[in-house]
């Protein structure tokens, strides 16, 4: 009888758990988004010089990733860093339209940059030409842990205490840049454009990507520059679970 009550139990625990494996979030595979685009120009404006607000989003079944991308491309529209956020993109571009000059315009765009390993990468891009010699583009990353269903900062994808030890690799890895630029002997350049921080990180696949903002280590004209870190120069550094292929689902 007891052999008998501890088959039921032992049985009961095995279909929980297949039910549970058939059912429950399948985090290798991507999460699929609805593309959502849209552009406005003030209300009877038909001249070639219109301003415009141009939206080009994603919309995921997953509400605190969508809450994350809206409001990182609301902070995109900040023209000072401690601007208020609008309410929402409707209101960005009410506030934007109303205030435009003919010529002006302004894009807000989110993309899938990569999904694995149960983290969903966007990037996010904005441009903004407001009449000056040229516009100001811009450019940010959410890593999306679709477990934890949160946002990784640099502190959570660290193990603790790392993040020291994190950017003198980054500073390395700017050498590494330097030198494919040919730019290592130009003593000028690293005087006017020496390496500095980044918020803007992905946990790419192939290796962690340092993505930077026009003018930051370079002049204009050479856009956004990218770092990239391999994985192995990260080995305690870089909590395990978030180098590619080590996660289990």
């Amino acid at each position: 009888m007891r052999l008998h009550k501890l088959f039921i139990v032992t049985a009961v625990a095995f279909l929980l758990s297949a039910c549970q494996s058939l059912f429950g979030p399948n985090f290798s595979k991507p999460l699929e988004a609805e593309h959502i685009k849209w552009e406005h120009r003030p209300a009877g404006c038909t001249s070639s010089d219109c301003p415009f607000v141009n939206i080009d989003t994603l919309r995921f079944n997953d509400e605190r990733l969508n809450a994350a991308i809206v409001r990182a491309l609301l902070e995109k529209t900040r023209t000072e860093p401690d601007a208020p956020l609008p309410a929402s993109l409707e209101a960005y571009e009410h506030y934007f339209l109303n205030r435009a000059q003919p010529g002006w315009s302004s894009y807000l765009q989110a993309s899938i940059r990569e999904q694995h390993d149960g983290l969903t990468i966007i990037e996010l891009s904005s441009y903004l030409d407001t009449g000056g010699a040229h516009g100001m583009p811009g450019r940010g990353m959410l890593n999306y842990d679709r477990q934890q269903q949160k946002v990784l900062t640099l502190q959570d994808m660290l193990l603790p205490g790392q993040e020291g030890a994190f950017w003198k690799v980054a500073q390395t890895a700017h050498e590494a840049w330097l030198v494919a630029n040919d730019l290592q002997n130009n003593t000028e350049f690293r005087k006017n454009w020496p390496f500095e921080r980044t918020t803007n990180i992905a946990l790419d696949f192939g290796s962690m990507t340092l993505k930077y903002d026009v003018s930051s280590l370079g002049p204009y004209a050479m856009g956004h520059p990218i770092i990239k870190i391999p994985y192995p120069r990260l080995n305690g550094i870089l909590h395990p679970e978030y180098f590619p292929g080590r996660r289990s689902h």
